[in-house]
């Protein structure tokens, strides 16, 4: 099982780097010896995991979520916080001790070797059918050697690191306060698309229904015998009344290596004979206990509220507070996240509080003793002393500088011009951009490029020296030539990402100087523009400021010329638009195949409109709202082959 992992991190890093970096890690014979290595072993174990290199997953889209009953319910579990508890608990019984991981239950149901549903705990009578989105999970098993029924129960997660990558690709305003919420929020879409890349991970937790395998008794066996068909079994480890209390104390120091959130531990009976003897009250089951940590809380006095404005004009309120001992470390200031947070707690300044950190790791006000709401709530932004006003947000309501010259939103500006996907300049992180403006070094983003003016100051600054600033300037230089929808990306218009500036630059036949000309009618035809994208655009360059801007930064920057090959000039696929949809057979995946319809001068869009002339879908029968789109349309349904015989001619 470990070889197959393996195979599957190398194969699919290797694929990611040539589709998308244009580099290849492996060569191809390499690579095939690989993939015919790890199909050998998918074959033999009759194990295939749901991220393997090996399926062709087609993404979903579903109009809501099927409310579906347990076979059983889902009790909660009974609690304690006493680690002497947990040993008069077991007595004279072995137990198997876990983290309780603190995401979302979820319930997979396999028949015959294959997954056939995954359901949400919901209120543990009734979850929701998230089948689709189980299926792009990181790590779950979709084939399994095992042919009868069988029932897993296990927690769905995303981990910390995931987790914050996640929410710096989202708006402020749809960002999520914890890994759990975008675990639930992430499980429960109804476009799987979306769930597959938030890498979220099943850890199994125990076996509900499993017919004719025999567990010598031990519900240590069943998580072994789960990951010989492919499954990530939650941490467990056996104990017995002389070690559980030094065991509890293990699992705690652990805490803060985990990239994962817990939110306590669980400790069950081993023996599945005596647990099934036990039964369950009307809200517990009697084989199994929750332990949870007591929060360490410390009462300290707030001394203020701090406001520190963000490069997307959130303006988030910082605790400020005597400094307190918790879990080992110096605390004195926590998040309070936004002005409903702040509202409900009361806080006032010289208020007793009473602190804690979340998952033993994040500080967090746990109660405000006082509750003198005096707090006031800014309406001028404390970096340029604009406007603010509250908004509505996911969790509740924030506040936001109105003010779009605001200096936190212009390092926020400079962030994105210099980033990967845009003109991508190294060396010059949100930090040093935030310096560099402070010493007015930089304004706007043609100063980057006269930054060898202070060539002396930077050398001397905190972390820079000959080398660095060498670096810097040297990708810089690189920087000035470059791809114009890169260019066009970098300039941050609003609803312009990159595949709406290769689209845009591709209609402007690759001409800069078109763009200040092109109309807003013009932008309209442009298949997947619409109204607001094209508004957007006309207004960004019909802006005084902008263009102005544009002249200066056009005297620096060239772009790379884009010659149109004979190939792509005689294509029959030059100028059609295509939506793929379903599972393909001779492609990889669908990006291959979109990789390909490109290149040839074609464009790939996401749904079916008007202005799409094919789309490939291997079920031509099948009822998809996008079959049943093109239908009412007029547009030919193609199966991939018929795709690859009139347009590639093989």
């Amino acid at each position: 099982m470990e070889r197959m992992k393996e195979l599957i991190n190398i194969l699919n890093n290797a694929s990611r780097s040539y589709y998308q970096k244009n580099e290849s890690l492996v060569s191809d014979f390499e690579y095939d010896k690989l993939y015919d290595e790890l199909m050998k072993i998918e074959k033999d174990t009759g194990v295939i995991l749901a991220n393997s290199p090996t399926q062709n997953v087609g993404y979903t889209v579903l109009s809501n979520l099927t409310k579906v009953k347990h076979d059983e319910k889902i009790l909660s579990l009974d609690k304690t916080k006493e680690p002497e508890k947990l040993k008069s608990w077991l007595e004279n019984q072995e137990g198997v001790l876990s983290w309780k991981l603190d995401g979302l239950t979820i319930v997979l149901k396999y028949n015959n070797g294959e997954l056939v549903q995954a359901i949400t705990r919901g209120n543990g009578e009734v979850g929701e059918d998230i089948t689709h989105n189980a299926k792009v999970f990181k790590n779950i098993p979709l084939k399994i050697s095992y042919k009868d029924e069988l029932i897993v129960r296990g927690e769905g997660i995303i981990s910390y690191s995931d987790f914050e990558r996640i929410n710096e690709e989202l708006d402020e305003n749809e960002s999520y306060k914890n890994p759990r919420n975008l675990c639930s929020g992430t499980v429960r879409q109804l476009n799987s698309e979306i769930t597959s890349k938030r890498n979220v991970m099943f850890y199994a937790f125990t076996v509900f229904k499993a017919f004719g395998v025999d567990f010598d008794d031990k519900k240590s066996n069943q998580l072994l015998w789960l990951k010989t068909l492919g499954f990530d079994v939650v941490y467990n480890k056996i104990v017995n009344s002389d070690n559980i209390i030094d065991s509890v104390y293990e699992f705690e120091n652990k805490i803060p290596e985990n990239d994962f959130a817990s939110d306590g531990l669980v400790l069950t009976y081993n023996s599945i004979s005596y647990s099934s003897s036990l039964g369950t009250t009307a809200k517990f089951p009697k084989d199994s206990i929750a332990f949870k940590w007591k929060d360490e809380t410390a009462e300290t006095i707030l001394r203020e509220i701090e406001w520190n404005t963000s490069r997307t004009g959130l303006i988030n309120p910082i605790a400020v507070f005597d400094s307190v001992e918790l879990e080992g470390t110096t605390v004195n200031r926590a998040s309070v996240h936004n002005v409903s947070i702040l509202e409900d707690l009361k806080l006032g300044i010289g208020d007793t509080i009473k602190v804690y950190k979340a998952n033993m790791i994040i500080p967090q006000i746990a109660e405000n003793i006082t509750k003198s709401g005096n707090c006031e709530i800014p309406k001028n932004c404390p970096v340029c002393n604009g406007e603010t006003e509250i908004r509505s947000i996911r969790d509740g309501k924030a506040l936001y500088c109105t003010n779009p010259n605001c200096s936190a939103q212009r390092i926020r500006s400079l962030s994105h011009f210099v980033s990967r996907d845009a003109m991508n300049i190294e060396g010059l992180s949100e930090e040093t951009i935030k310096k560099f403006v402070e010493k007015g070094f930089i304004s706007d983003y043609t100063d980057i490029y006269s930054l060898y003016k202070y060539a002396d100051d930077i050398k001397n600054m905190e972390g820079f020296g000959e080398k660095s600033y060498n670096n810097l300037i040297e990708s810089i230089e690189k920087s000035k030539n470059t791809e114009l929808p890169n260019f066009i990306y970098a300039l941050g218009i609003n609803h312009v990402g990159l595949s709406n500036a290769k689209l845009l630059c591709k209609n402007i036949n690759y001409d800069i100087n078109k763009i200040f000309e092109v109309s807003q009618d013009e932008l309209i035809n442009i298949d997947g523009f619409g109204d607001i994208i094209a508004h957007s655009i006309v207004s960004y360059f019909a802006d005084n400021k902008n263009r102005e801007l544009l002249n200066k930064i056009l005297k620096i920057v060239s772009f790379n010329t884009v010659e149109i090959s004979e190939e792509t000039e005689n294509s029959n696929i030059n100028g059609k638009t295509f939506v793929i949809t379903g599972d393909l057979n001779n492609f990889t995946n669908r990006k291959e195949l979109q990789n390909k319809i490109e290149s040839l001068g074609g464009k790939v869009t996401g749904s079916v409109t008007k202005k799409t002339n094919y789309l490939i879908n291997n079920d031509i029968l099948s009822e998809s709202s996008k079959n049943k789109k093109a239908k009412e349309l007029g547009i030919p349904i193609i199966t991939e082959e018929d795709f690859i015989k009139e347009f590639l001619n093989q």
